[in-house]
């Protein structure tokens, strides 16, 4: 699982008229600012910022940075542009997800954006692998913040440097293991500012902020998978679809490569990631984590849960793979009518 132990840097946008902070995975940021559904629509409508400065931020520098990258990571790094945005896997030995990588490339360091709490493990571990290559790794999280914003384009020169989510888009030479058209993440536009942490505030400017609540009920309507959330300690790419943007199929040996092949060559995924649609009439939802349940039997486990101010209670959970694709699960007392994302 993630690491949640790592001391975070609270926000001083928390101290904004409305500001609720966010909790576990997501605390020092603000969960909403008064009005969760007016932030969704501000988001989809393009003019709201996400604080996301609770996300850690590595840099990785030295000429060998991107073929090194490269070698020990799941998506194709190696000729990648100043200012064109990519993501990768780091897997264990077994091919279970450990680390998911937000990277961008300024032309002189690589950039890396991770989950919260997670920088100093990646940073650990990407230093005990560096040998005799001409890298150096630092994590930079105390110096510099990160803004989600509801765009697709690029930064340019001038700007701060830009992450822009490639989902669902597929990345290379790939497979997607959900729909290739289609995708309600055709919709979402989003990436990822990082500014330094001094001016944060600057940054935001007189922008509306939109709190964390917002931003995910867009990415769980989008099925974008997160770790920590869609992941657990036995996840592999393709039980959540997480190959179409991270995985390249067809290049040189990393760790886990046995796997994510095997897989796909020879087999399925033992689990396999689900949209849910929930029962909105009482006034409790399920919480992450909330076992799943059909005719007496757990089946698997909700990993997000939010309230869309157009489709309402909405869920993404990981289910057993040969669980029947029309049939409602249940946790505790809502019932969730399944949408496919993954099939059997």
């Amino acid at each position: 699982m993630t690491d949640t132990t790592t001391v975070r840097p609270t926000s001083p946008l928390l101290t904004r008229p409305g500001a609720v902070a966010g909790e576990g995975l997501d605390a020092g940021v603000a969960a909403h600012y008064g009005d969760p559904g007016r932030e969704q629509r501000l988001l989809e409508e393009g003019l709201a910022v996400v604080d996301l400065s609770h996300r850690g931020v590595v840099r990785v520098s030295g000429p060998d940075r991107l073929s090194w990258l490269h070698s020990i990571t799941t998506q194709q790094l190696t000729g990648l542009a100043p200012r064109v945005s990519t993501e990768s896997l780091v897997l264990s030995p077994k091919g279970h997800i450990e680390h998911a990588l937000h990277i961008v490339d300024d032309g002189e360091s690589t950039w890396i954006t991770v989950e919260p709490g997670t920088a100093p493990a990646l940073a650990a571990w990407l230093d005990s692998m560096r040998f005799m290559l001409r890298v150096e790794v630092s994590d930079v999280t105390d110096a510099y913040a990160v803004l989600g914003e509801p765009l697709t384009a690029a930064s340019v020169e001038g700007e701060p440097l830009a992450w822009v989510d490639p989902w669902p888009n597929l990345v290379g030479d790939t497979a997607a293991y959900g729909p290739e058209t289609d995708h309600p993440g055709e919709a979402r536009r989003w990436r990822e500012l990082i500014v330094p942490r001094a001016g944060l505030e600057a940054a935001v400017g007189d922008r509306p902020l939109a709190g964390i609540w917002a931003a995910e009920a867009l990415r769980v309507a989008a099925w974008r998978p997160r770790l920590g959330f869609e992941t657990d300690h036995r996840t592999i790419a393709h039980e959540v679809d997480w190959l179409r943007t991270a995985v390249h199929l067809h290049k040189g040996c990393y760790r886990g490569q046995e796997t994510v092949a095997r897989v796909h060559n020879l087999g399925r995924p033992p689990r396999r990631i689900v949209f849910l649609h929930l029962d909105g009439s009482g006034h409790l939802l399920p919480e992450a984590g909330a076992p799943l349940v059909l005719e007496g039997r757990e089946v698997g486990r909700i990993t997000s849960v939010a309230r869309h101010h157009e489709d309402g209670p909405i869920a993404l959970a990981v289910i057993k793979r040969n669980t029947p694709e029309d049939v409602d699960l249940v946790a505790g007392t809502v019932a969730g009518a399944q949408t496919v994302i993954v099939g059997r």
